[in-house]
């Protein structure tokens, strides 16, 4: 509303002309210039609302890359459950060859996951010293990570080696993979935007971790 005042046009001058028609001068003055404090009060208008825009809400740069980057956790430690898909198509072979330097050294040691784990959620979830952008995409990679647990003990416990079951299996690891996938590229994409990314089931339990 305010905007749409300040752009509206000026009151015509012949309105304080009108005192000729009279036979009395108008005791108005009129400013040979009217169009000079309005462009001045647009600018100034225009240069409040940019400061007002970047104002608290905004994320750091480097808060985004954090965020991004932990996103590659879960789906790291679960890249075994797209053994099926990445040799049967090509296209997701050419998608995680970049990745597969990191991810050899992920899975060089046993318990690289366990510690990362460690690492991320004390040095990161519950250190204050991090905004909680960062706080919150961390412990929702984290969640996710663990959410892992249940195919694992579904697939260790339910082992077939052909026919029927092993096809149920082979269903089940591609879907888990193309979900880590999806999480990935949606969370990576928008921590870069320094947009907030929730993920189904996943960020109402990291709602609940990060205070």
């Amino acid at each position: 509303m305010a905007i749409s005042h300040l752009v509206s046009p000026l009151p015509s001058l012949a309105f304080f002309q009108t005192g000729n028609l009279t036979g009395r001068s108008s005791s108005l003055h009129v400013n040979p210039n009217p169009q000079f404090s309005k462009s001045r009060l647009s600018r100034e208008r225009a240069a409040t609302l940019v400061l007002r825009s970047k104002g608290d809400d905004s994320v750091d740069a480097s808060d985004r890359i954090i965020s991004a980057v932990c996103y590659f956790y879960p789906f790291f430690d679960g890249i075994q459950y797209g053994k099926f898909i990445i040799t049967q198509y090509q296209p997701f072979q050419i998608l995680i060859q970049p990745l597969f330097p990191a991810i050899k050294a992920f899975k060089s040691f046993p318990f690289n996951g366990f510690l990362i784990f460690i690492a991320l959620y004390f040095v990161v979830v519950r250190n204050s010293n991090f905004s909680r952008y960062v706080r919150f995409n961390t412990m929702q990679a984290i969640v996710l990570d663990v959410l892992l647990i249940f195919p694992d003990l579904l697939e260790r416990s339910f082992n077939p080696r052909d026919g029927f079951g092993l096809d149920v299996v082979m269903s089940l690891d591609s879907t888990v993979f193309l979900f880590l996938l999806v999480c990935l590229i949606y969370g990576f994409s928008a921590c870069l935007f320094g947009l907030t990314p929730r993920l189904p089931i996943v960020a109402d339990a990291a709602d609940r971790q990060v205070l």
